[in-house]
This record gives C-alpha cells, structure tokens and sequence, in this order.
C-alpha cells in the first residue's frame, strides 16, 4: 500500500491505540485562534516579544535552570548545545549512546557540520551508566543521556545511577546534556519533578510535538551566559524564523493538560502491561514499564506484522500500530507503542479485543506458512 493509502486506512478506524487523538488542521487552528484572543496573543518578531519570553520563562522555571531558547527544531538546538559544550572545553569529543537520535536520524550532521566528534559510550540495548563513562580513556567534553531512551522502548537508568553519572560528570569537569524529548514522560516514570530530574544537567533540550502534541518546536535550556551564546549559533544556522508564534500558541493552549496527563498516561501503561500477560506470544521492552511508551515483540517478521495491521484495520477498524521495523532475531519484529488519550479512552475489553485479533492473526499466519 502506498503512503496515502494507509493515511486513508488508518484515519477510517475507530479504533486507534498508540498515542494522542490526531486533530484535523482546522481544529487545530481553530483552538489556536481562539485562544489567542482569550489572551490577546501577539506575534514575535525573530523571537521577541511577550508571548515567545513568557513560555521560554515558564519552562526554565519548571526545570529550575537559569534561561530558555525556544528553537524550531532539536536537531538544531542539540548539536548546538554540544558544538559550545566542546568549544568551552578545548576538545571535540562528546559521548553519545549508540541509539542516539544524533547518531541515527540527523544525516551526520555534527560530523559534516564540523559540530563535534562523537564517540559511543555503553551497550545498544541499555542506558549507559557511569561506569561506560568512566572507561573512555579519552577526556569527554560532554556526553549526552536521552530520558527516556526511545529506541530500546523508553527504558530508563535507574535513578541512583543517573545522580551518580551527574555527580561524576560534574567532577570531571563534562558537560552533561540531557535529551529530554521526552523528558515529560521520565519525569512521570520516576515520580519526579521536572526540577529534580534536570538538576546536575548542564544543559537540556525539549520537545513540544511529541507528548505535548503542539505543532512543532522545542527549547534549549541553561545558564543565561550559554543560552546567549546558542542564540547567536541558532541564528547563523538559520533558525531565527521570523514568527515563532504559531509554534508556541500550539504548544502553550495546551501544555498545562498535556503535562497533568502524564501520570494517567503511565498508569495506563502499567495496566496495559498487566493485560499483556495474558499473551505469552507477545515480548514488552522494558520487561516492566518506565515510562508511557514500549515496544512490543512479536513472533512474526515486519511485513507480516504489516499486512496483519492492515487487515484488522480494514476488517474490524481498530488500528494497531504505526510502523514495524526488524530485529535482530529472524522472523521477528516489533512496534512502539506510545500510550496517551487514545489508550486512556479504551477500556480493558477494548484492548483486549485488539490482542486477541492481532494474536489471532499471527497464529494463522504461522499455521499457513507451516
């Protein structure tokens, strides 16, 4: 099927478990327009203005660090972040984990940007931890951890070891930088505030379309001497855009639910887990959960996994998942479950309707093929 094929698919389910209810771009403009005149909203200009100052403020706040930049995009604002790391610290290397989205999805970038050199620090499948750091024989300038850690199912360190990697890197004199893409979500899989877990953190990115469902956008945050610095860099990149407004508007009418959300979004997956059991066939990463998302394993390859979905969705219109990907082990795959509104509005019959069509199915894939 092609692309706009499955869009077509997927938007005819009534039925969807992974993530937050998609809104329609009128809808979205609509809340968007109405709230701007509940607050009497005006635009910024290259970043200046009330609207822009007030939210970068706000969430400084809430992390309890010194200054905010609102950017258009994390690919910008974290290379960035590490570039200024290495320049303060007179050497180029940053540690990243292997599964970084700096590594896998930004094309190379702080390498064929002259950024930094990066070098890979803990196994693949688990959160790095202060012993992986302290066998670098190299002096780091920085190292990033991302929390939750999206490509191994959104574990988590356990919290002991992430004061222990702030307290060393702090003695060591490396700049630690946090992915918080999804730091929302660590916060709430913690029982942290937002201030705790970013405390010891040099500097950190977050995101604003991901769990919070705006249109776009994240910020960089740190000390006002380092936030200056990046706006000047954010600029030669060509990430001053003229209006920020609309990025912001999306993401502040509402911020404050999404964030009130969070601890029903990880109750929920902890009773999806519960449900889970039930399904022996089916493998959860991490064995328990950490934080509102997981993968899921199943006993089938990608494109059967594909073809299942599309069936149930086309048959029963409950959409299952977005994408498939290969594993390591043959004849096996997995997807990623993201659980916000959507799974908050199904109850348990629901979802358990959704397993045993999606086992079913796989059972009757695997009696065909034998």
């Amino acid at each position: 099927m092609t692309d706009p094929e499955i869009l077509t698919l997927r938007l005819s389910c009534h039925t969807t478990l992974p993530g937050h209810k998609a809104v329609s771009p009128a809808e979205t403009f609509s809340r968007m327009a109405s709230w701007c005149e509940r607050h009497q909203v005006q635009h910024d200009t290259y970043g200046e203005g009330e609207l822009v100052q007030a939210f970068e403020q706000k969430i400084a706040a809430l992390l309890d660090m010194e200054s905010a930049l609102f950017c258009v995009t994390g690919t910008m604002a974290q290379v960035t972040a590490l570039r200024l790391a290495c320049e303060e610290r007179g050497s180029q290397l940053v540690g990243l984990h292997p599964t970084s989205h700096i590594l896998l999805h930004e094309k190379n970038n702080f390498q064929l940007l002259g950024h930094f050199t990066a070098l890979q620090i803990g196994n693949p499948h688990r959160p790095w931890s202060v012993k992986d750091l302290q066998a670098v024989p190299e002096k780091l300038a920085a190292a990033q951890y991302e929390l939750p850690m999206r490509e191994i199912g959104g574990q988590l360190p356990p919290w002991e070891e992430l004061e222990a990697i702030k307290t060393y890197c702090q003695q060591q004199d490396i700049h630690l930088h946090m992915d918080g893409a999804r730091l929302w979500e660590a916060a709430t899989g913690y029982g942290r505030n937002l201030a705790d877990v970013a405390k010891g953190f040099d500097t950190a990115y977050v995101s604003f379309y991901k769990g919070i469902g705006g249109l776009g956008g994240a910020m960089l945050l740190g000390s006002a001497e380092f936030i200056a610095k990046a706006k000047v860099w954010m600029h030669r990149q060509g990430g001053s855009v003229f209006r920020r407004s609309p990025y912001v508007v999306a993401t502040a009418m509402q911020f404050d639910e999404r964030l009130a959300s969070m601890p029903a979004c990880f109750t929920r997956t902890q009773e999806l887990y519960r449900l889970l059991a039930s399904y022996p066939q089916f493998k959860t990463n991490p064995a328990a959960p950490q934080s509102n998302m997981l993968h899921l394993h199943l006993p089938t390859d990608k494109d059967s996994a594909i073809a299942i979905r599309n069936r149930i969705a086309k048959n029963h219109g409950i959409w299952l998942f977005g994408n498939a990907v290969h594993t390591a082990l043959p004849g096996q795959c997995m997807f990623e479950w993201y659980v916000g509104d959507q799974m908050l509005s199904l109850d348990d019959d629901a979802v358990r309707q959704a397993l045993d069509l999606l086992a079913a199915e796989i059972s009757n894939s695997q009696n065909t093929t034998q």
